[in-house]
């Protein structure tokens, strides 16, 4: 047990019982308990395997590799369409968590496997994400905003395909794009400050 995950399991005022409960799941397991992101991450030999978070209307256990395990009790979910690899198990309330004690040491196990393993999730390449109209427009007539996109990390790039292409008027795009030019221009990913 890990004094840095007590010490946020104790300030919980939402959550705390189930939390309490999926750590003991979690601790039961050969993994390594520790506080990364804020938030208790189980891990095994240095990688993470499992995540424990809250969240307004439920609190999750997250499998950092979900998307490479096996879900026979069609349990995992996407938390949205661009998370490519993680899958949590949500819960609404400690009753659910009580009644599916056994299938989530199952997971665990499998989860622990699939790193074991040295599996990999296949990834998406930058090139495969769509590029707004708009901002391909840009780095046409834009040579200098070309090459410091370019030079971003592509999880960068990613990040700021992805908020470019979501906005569904084309207004909104061109604005996003101009808020954004500066940080990129900068060398600096969407949320750097």
């Amino acid at each position: 047990m890990n004094p840095k995950v007590d010490a946020y399991i104790s300030k919980l005022d939402k959550w705390r019982k189930e939390m309490e409960t999926l750590r003991a799941i979690a601790l039961d397991a050969p993994l390594t308990e520790e506080l990364k992101w804020g938030v208790p991450c189980y891990t095994v030999d240095g990688a993470n395997v499992v995540i424990i978070h809250g969240f307004k209307h439920y609190c999750a256990l997250l499998f950092v590799k979900g998307a490479l395990m096996k879900d026979p009790k069609g349990l995992l979910v996407q938390q949205t369409e661009n998370v490519q690899s993680a899958r949590q198990i949500r819960f609404a309330s400690l009753q659910e968590i009580v009644k599916l004690k056994t299938t989530l040491k199952a997971y665990l196990r499998q989860a622990i496997e699939v790193e074991q393993a040295g599996l990999k999730v296949q990834r998406k390449t930058t090139a495969d994400f769509e590029v707004a109209e708009e901002f391909q427009s840009r780095l046409d007539k834009q040579p200098g905003l070309k090459k410091a996109f370019e030079a971003l990390t592509p999880g960068r790039q990613r990040a700021y395909l992805l908020h470019f292409s979501s906005a569904k008027q084309s207004k909104t795009r061109e604005a996003r794009i101009d808020t954004c030019t500066p940080l990129i221009l900068d060398g600096k990913g969407l949320n750097d400050k």
